[in-house]
C-alpha cells in the first residue's frame, strides 16, 4: 500500500496568531513541561521548504516555501534566491511577476517556471513555462512564455543540459501529435447518458484517486529552444504513430516526476521512464527505460530483460554511461533498488551494487563523472553514499557527522559539494550546503527557530528480540521534560513495507502526538526497511504473525527501558497496512489497548483483493490471487475474528481512497455498531489515502487527540 513562511519574514500579526494557541495552552495538564509543547495548528501552519535547483556554474540556488495562512489556512508558494559562492549569504525573497512552481535553472542563467496565469488577461488559463532574468536582489526582469504553441496544461517541464531543448509533460491523448487536441472526446463517455464505460483490456479504471480516462496519458514532447523559446510543434517521445509507438504513461502515474526524465549532455536525446497501458497495467511492476531520438520514431526499450522496476535514468556528464534503479523481482513493489549501469557504446549493463544489502531510493551523478551519489535507508536513518563506477565500492557520506537523520533532494555541485535538504523527528526540513561532501552547514532556518520556542522532545533509538530471534528496532518518542506517568501510543506504518524513520511528517508526526503527553512508541516489525532485503521479505504471506509478534514485544520492551511510561493506559494506531494491523489487533490482542485510531485500514481481505487497483500488491504479499491463495488471505482476514472485538475504535477514511476503498472502513465501523462498542467514524469525501487538505488536517488532529484524551487522560480513562 506504499507505493513546502517566508525566511524570516512572517508579520508580527501572523506570528502573533501562530503563537496564541502555544501561550493558551493549559500546560500544568503536562508534569514538568514548561514551554509551549507543538500543537495541531502548528503542524499544520508551519512552512515546507520544497527541493532546491541550482545553476550550472553551482553558485546560485533557488528554492520555494510553502506559507500556510493561520487565519483562513489557505497555502501559497514563497520563492528565494541564494548566494552559494558567499558564506554566510542571506536568502533574498524572489520577486516573480506571476505565480510560479516547479523553478529551475537553464544554462542561459535565466530561471524558468510553470505558471497558469498570465500577462494577457484574455489568455486561456493554462499552464505553461515561463523564463525570467534573476537580478541579485531577486528582481525579475525580461518575463517571457516559452511554451505559448502548448494548448493543454504542462504538469512538468525539464531542460537540456546545453540549453538546446525543453521536455515538457502533460496529460495528452495518444493520438496527438502535438501538445494539443483540448477539445478531444474522452473515449469513455459514449453518451446519451453520464454513465463511463471501460474495456476490460485497457489497463486501471481507476488509479489512487482518480478514474481513468481511455486514451489519455502522462506524455512527453520535446521543443528546440531559440534563445530561449520553444520552437516548432514539439516531437512525442513515444513516438508520433501510435500503431508503432508506445502508449503508455510517463512520467508514471500517480507520482512519477523529473526523476523519471533525463536528457542527454548534448540534448540530441531523451531517456525516461515508461508504464504501458495495456491490460497487464493493474498486475504488473514492470517499468521500463525508453530512449528516444527526438526524431518522432518509436522510442526503443534499453531495460527488456528485466521484468521488474526499473527507474529513475541518470546520463553521465561525458555522455558515455545511463544509470539507473532496478528491481530483480516482478510484481514486488517493495524489492531491493539496486544501482545498474549501463554503457551507451557497448550496451553492457552492470549490477554495480549487486552485493550490497542496501535499497537506494534516489540516484545522480557526482561531477567528476567517475561517482553516483545516492541515497539509502539504513537502521531508521536515510544517508547518502558515493558509489564508484569502476569497482562499484560503496561508501558512506558524513554530511552530517553521523546525523543524518532523512538526507533527501541533494545536488551535486560542480565543485565537489552538494545541496541538500536534511528533517527529522524533531524538526522539518532544513536547506544544508557540504563542500567536498565533508560536514555541511546550514542554509536556512525556515522553522528551526520557531521549533526552538516549543517544548522540546527526545527520541530513543532501542532494539530486542524479536520474532524468529531477530533483533528488531524501535523508537520512543515523548516530552523532554515530561514526568511519568505517561500514557502510551504505539504508532504502527503503513506499506508495510517501510518505516517512521528519523524523519518529519506532516501527517503521521510522532513530535506533535507526544506533545499532547503521550509516549509515541514505534517498531520497526518484520517487513520493515532499512535492515536489509531479508529483514523486508519476511512478511510475505505473514501479515498477522511475526508483526504482530514483533509488536507485542517492542511495546513491552519499551516499557521497560522507560519506567515514567504507563503501559496501563495505552492505545495503538495506525494507517494503511497499520490500520490493518489495529483491526488484527482488535480481534488477536483484544485486552491490551484502551483505544485504537484505525485510518484507512484493510478490514476484510477478501473484498479488499476485489476492489483495490493496484493487483500486483495483494497478489505478491498473500501468494497468489485470492482464488488461488485463499487459504493465505483468510488465515490474515482481520474480518474472520470481530467476534473478539471489544476496544472502543475510531475509524476514519477518504473518499476518494482507490488503494484501501472507503468501504473497508465502512465494514469496521459496521461491525463496532453490532457489537456496542464505543466508536467513531471520521470521512473525508475529498481526500485520498492520505490527508493532505489544511484544514482536513487540522480536523483529523484535532478528531484524533480529542479521541485518545477520552480514554487516556488520567481524570477519565475508563
Amino acid at each position: 500500500m506504499r507505493h513546502p513562511t517566508a525566511f524570516g519574514a512572517l508579520s508580527a500579526a501572523a506570528f502573533a496568531f501562530l503563537a496564541a494557541p502555544l501561550a493558551a495552552q493549559d500546560t500544568t495538564t503536562i508534569p514538568g513541561v514548561t514551554a509551549p509543547p507543538m500543537s495541531a495548528t502548528d503542524l499544520v501552519t508551519l512552512p515546507r521548504l520544497g527541493a532546491p535547483a541550482v545553476n550550472r556554474e553551482g553558485t546560485l540556488a533557488v528554492y520555494s516555501v510553502t506559507v500556510t495562512d493561520p487565519a483562513t489556512l489557505k497555502r501559497s508558494p514563497q520563492h528565494y534566491l541564494i548566494d552559494l559562492a558567499k558564506p554566510g549569504a542571506t536568502p533574498v525573497a524572489l520577486k516573480l511577476p506571476l505565480k510560479a512552481s516547479d523553478l529551475a535553472f537553464g544554462s542561459d542563467g535565466a530561471l524558468y517556471f510553470l505558471s497558469s496565469e498570465n500577462t494577457d488577461s484574455a489568455a486561456p488559463a493554462l499552464s505553461r513555462v515561463w523564463r525570467v532574468s534573476l537580478a541579485a536582489d531577486g528582481t525579475a526582469s525580461g518575463l517571457t512564455l516559452v511554451t505559448a504553441a502548448t494548448t493543454r496544461d504542462i504538469a512538468g517541464f525539464k531542460l537540456a543540459p546545453n540549453g538546446a531543448a525543453i521536455a515538457v509533460w502533460g496529460e495528452v491523448p495518444r493520438e496527438c501529435p502535438s501538445f494539443g487536441c483540448a477539445d478531444a472526446k474522452a473515449s469513455y463517455l459514449p453518451g446519451p447518458g453520464t454513465g463511463r464505460l471501460y474495456e476490460g483490456d485497457r489497463g486501471f479504471v481507476r488509479h489512487w484517486d482518480r478514474w481513468a480516462t481511455p486514451g489519455l496519458h502522462n506524455r512527453i514532447f520535446v521543443y528546440p529552444l531559440a534563445g530561449g523559446i520553444a520552437t516548432g510543434e514539439g516531437v512525442p517521445a513515444d513516438g508520433k504513430d501510435p500503431a508503432t509507438g508506445i502508449t503508455a504513461d510517463t512520467p508514471t502515474m500517480p507520482f512519477g516526476g523529473g526523476e523519471e526524465i533525463a536528457f542527454a549532455p548534448d540534448g540530441a536525446a531523451l531517456y525516461f521512464t515508461a508504464r504501458l497501458s495495456d491490460g497487464n497495467e493493474p498486475g504488473s511492476t514492470n517499468l521500463d527505460i525508453y530512449r528516444a531520438k527526438l526524431d518522432g520514431a518509436a522510442p526503443e526499450l534499453l531495460t527488456a530483460a528485466n521484468k521488474a522496476t526499473d527507474n529513475t535514468p541518470t546520463i553521465s556528464p561525458d555522455g558515455k554511461y545511463l544509470a539507473w534503479l532496478a528491481m530483480e523481482r516482478p510484481t514486488y513493489e517493495a524489492d531491493r533498488l539496486s544501482v545498474r549501469l549501463m554503457d551507451l557504446k557497448t550496451g553492457q549493463v552492470r549490477n554495480l551494487t549487486e552485493g550490497v544489502d542496501l535499497s537506494f531510493g534516489s540516484l545522480t551523478w557526482a561531477a567528476d563523472g567517475k561517482h553516483l551519489i545516492a541515497t539509502a535507508e539504513k537502521v531508521l536513518d536515510v544517508p547518502a553514499f558515493r558509489i564508484d563506477i569502476a569497482t562499484g565500492k560503496v561508501t558512506e557520506l558524513n554530511l552530517m557527522a553521523g546525523n543524518e537523520a532523512h538526507i533527501a533532494n541533494l545536488v551535486p555541485l560542480p565543485k565537489g559539494g552538494a545541496l541538500f535538504t536534511r528533517d527529522s523527528l524533531g524538526a522539518p526540513a532544513e536547506l544544508f550546503l557540504s563542500d567536498g561532501m565533508g560536514q555541511a552547514r546550514p542554509l536556512t532556518d525556515i522553522a528551526t527557530t520557531r521549533m526552538g520556542q516549543m517544548a522540546n522532545i527526545v527520541t530513543r533509538r532501542f532494539s530486542f528480540t524479536g520474532a524468529n530471534g531477530d533483533t528488531v528496532g524501535g523508537q520512543i518518542t515523548r516530552l523532554a521534560d515530561q514526568t511519568g506517568p505517561i500514557p502510551a501510543l504505539l504508532y504502527i506504518h503503513g506499506g508495510p513495507q517501510g518505516s517512521f524513520n528519523d524523519s518529519w511528517s506532516n501527517r503521521w508526526n510522532p513530535r506533535v502526538t507526544a506533545s499532547q503527553g503521550y509516549a509515541v512508541i514505534s517498531v520497526d516489525f518484520h517487513g520493515s526497511t532499512g535492515y536489509g532485503q531479508a529483514f523486508t521479505d519476511a512478511i510475505n504471506r505473514n501479515w498477522g504473525g511475526w508483526p504482530l509478534e514483533d509488536l507485542q514485544k517492542g511495546f513491552e520492551a519499551a516499557l521497560k527501558l522507560d519506567t515514567q511510561i504507563d503501559g496501563t493506559r495505552a492505545c495503538a494506531m495506525g494507517a494503511s497496512y497499520g490500520g490493518y494491523m489495529v483491526n488484527w489487533i482488535a480481534g488477536n490482542w483484544p485486552d491490551r489497548f484502551k483505544c485504537i485510531v484505525q485510518h484507512d485500514g484493510i478490514f476484510d481481505n477478501r473484498s479488499m483483493y476485489y476492489s483495490t487497483e493496484e493487483l500486483w500488491f495483494p497478489r505478491w504479499d498473500n501468494g497468489g490471487t485470492y482464488e488461488a491463495a485463499k487459504d493465505i488471505y483468510e488465515k490474515w482476514n482481520p474480518a474472520n475474528h470481530v467476534d473478539k472485538w471489544k476496544t472502543p475504535m475510531l475509524v476514519i477514511t477518504g473518499q476518494q481512497d482507490f488503494r484501501v476503498p472507503y468501504s473497508q472502513g465502512l465494514m469496521s465501523f459496521t461491525a463496532l455498531q453490532e457489537r456496542g462498542i464505543p466508536s467513531q467514524l471520521l470521512v473525508f469525501p475529498d481526500e485520498n489515502h492520505w490527508v493532505l487538505g489544511a484544514k482536513n488536517s487540522l480536523q483529523w488532529h484535532n478528531t484524533v487527540f480529542a479521541w485518545l484524551d477520552r480514554w487516556l487522560k488520567q481524570d477519565g480513562a475508563k
